[in-house]
C-alpha cells in the first residue's frame, strides 16, 4: 500500500491557525465552546481551543465526546470495526452556546450525525458547528462543514490517516492507496 502525505506538521499547525481565525470571525468569539470527537478530533479540539482563546483573549470550554454508541452502525460493523470506549467529558452547560466540534477527517457523515446525537443530551446549544482537518467527500447524510482544513477527494479505496504528535509521535495528514473497501 502506497502511502502519500499531502499535510506535515507545519501544513497542520497553520490549518489549525487558518480554522481558529475562521471561528473567530464567524463566531465573534462570543458564547464559544469547542467540543472534540474522539480520539484525533479531541486532540485537534484542544489545540483549536487554544488558538481561539487567545484570538479572544479570554478563556474557551472545551469538552470531548465519545460517539461509540451513538452510530447508526454500531451493530452491523465487523469486529475488526468494534468501538473503543473512552469517557465523554462536557463540565460546562452546553445551553446556549456555539458549539463547535471537530474531527479529524469527515467521510460519510454518520460520525458527526453520532456526535450530534451525543450533544444533545447534555443539552440545546444555541449552535452547532463543524469544524474538520480533512473533507474526503463520499458523504451518506446531508452534513457540510463550517469549517474545513483541506478537502482531499479520495476514491472509495482510499484511506485517510491523521496523525498527531500526542498520539502518534507526528502530525501529518496522508492517503493510503488500495486499502479494501
Amino acid at each position: 500500500m502506497d502511502e502519500k502525505t499531502v499535510l506535515d506538521r507545519e501544513d497542520v499547525r497553520r490549518t489549525l491557525v487558518r480554522i481558529a481565525h475562521e471561528i473567530v470571525e464567524k463566531t465573534g468569539g462570543e458564547g464559544v465552546a469547542v467540543v472534540g470527537i474522539h480520539r484525533r478530533g479531541a486532540v485537534l479540539a484542544a489545540r483549536v481551543r487554544d488558538l481561539v482563546a487567545e484570538l479572544v483573549g479570554e478563556p474557551v470550554p472545551l469538552g470531548d465526546i465519545d460517539i461509540s454508541f451513538y452510530r447508526d452502525d454500531v451493530g452491523t460493523r465487523g469486529p475488526e470495526y468494534q468501538p473503543v470506549v473512552h469517557a465523554s467529558h462536557i463540565d460546562f452547560p452546553v445551553d446556549a452556546a456555539t458549539v463547535i466540534l471537530v474531527d479529524d477527517v469527515l467521510y460519510t457523515g454518520r460520525t458527526v450525525r453520532a456526535a450530534i446525537d451525543a450533544l444533545f443530551d447534555y443539552g440545546r446549544p444555541r449552535r452547532v458547528q463543524l469544524a474538520v482537518l480533512a473533507d474526503r467527500g463520499h458523504r451518506e447524510l446531508p452534513i457540510r462543514p463550517d469549517y474545513v482544513g483541506k478537502n482531499l477527494p479520495t476514491a472509495r479505496g482510499e484511506r485517510v490517516n491523521v496523525r498527531v504528535e500526542e498520539l502518534d509521535g507526528v502530525d501529518e495528514v496522508a492517503i493510503v492507496e488500495g486499502v479494501p473497501a
